[in-house]
């Protein structure tokens, strides 16, 4: 056993066009990682088709049984969406995640070490974009701000809040920077996502995007799929947190071609300034 809470953060894995020696090699370091929680930020499939969700649930299913039975925590992303399909994406868009994968679309993960928060931003009203509304900011914040001071404080959205590069700022999820610098002030430290395939982490504050604060941005890779982007390997994030010190690592763990498994690419603290028991 560990006194670290781990989080396991996994993203875009768009099954239809997963490669299967990267699922394999996901489900062994899963297993060997032993996460307290798996965080999926959207983009279960590649085009929302029936079989596209079965392979999703199944491959899920496993990863839950080589992991010890570990919670998950999924919202959906664009791709989640039926997009070919045009009556199921106005009368019944989420049916087949929702069947697949429960009822709530937005679900909430709360221990003595972590809360997780879940937003839907997809929408069937944009095929790529997604956004946030001003209900789901209040409400996100309002969890936030009555969390515990120990407590981790995670949001997970798919579109991002912010971007690395100017080249992306197309990829920005409507309303995410308002609603980013809300939830600062509230109290969050992490904001997961994806979507855009890139691996990356910037800091956030309340005043603006891309700018040193309290909060972090964190974003994964595709987990598993062959829509790789700009050269980055499929990618997947492990957290690690210490609930007396209010002490984080990330370390990313990148897809290795020639030894057909995923390998420590990164691994860094990322420094929590946001008030903790001891102040």
């Amino acid at each position: 056993m560990t006194d670290h809470f781990r989080l396991l953060h996994l993203s875009d894995p768009h099954f239809g066009s997963e490669r299967p020696v990267v699922v394999r090699a996901l489900q062994a370091l899963a297993q060997a990682l032993e996460p307290s929680l798996t965080v999926v930020s959207g983009d279960l499939t590649q085009r929302a088709r029936p079989h596209q969700f079965r392979a999703a649930g199944r491959f899920f299913g496993a990863l839950k049984a080589v992991t010890a039975d570990a919670p998950q925590l999924i919202v959906p992303g664009n791709h989640d969406v039926p997009i070919l399909n045009l009556l199921a994406r106005v009368r019944a868009p989420y049916a087949l995640f929702c069947e697949t994968f429960g009822p709530d679309r937005e679900p909430v993960f709360d221990d003595v070490s972590v809360l997780v928060l879940g937003v839907d931003t997809s929408t069937p009203r944009r095929r790529v974009d997604g956004e946030v509304t001003e209900q789901q900011q209040q409400r996100v914040s309002a969890a936030l701000a009555n969390a515990r001071p120990e407590q981790l404080k995670v949001v997970v959205v798919h579109q991002p809040v912010a971007v690395p590069a100017d080249s992306q700022r197309q990829r920005l999820l409507h309303g995410g920077q308002a609603a980013a610098q809300a939830w600062v002030r509230a109290g969050a430290d992490l904001i997961l996502g994806g979507h855009i395939h890139l691996p990356f982490v910037l800091p956030v504050s309340e005043a603006g995007d891309s700018m040193a604060g309290p909060a972090w941005l964190v974003h994964a890779g595709t987990a598993v799929s062959d829509r790789l982007r700009m050269g980055a390997p499929n990618s997947v994030n492990e957290f690690r947190y210490a609930r007396e010190s209010r002490s984080l690592r990330l370390r990313r763990w990148d897809f290795d071609e020639a030894s057909e498994s995923f390998r420590v690419r990164n691994d860094q603290p990322l420094p929590l300034t946001h008030s903790s028991l001891a102040d």
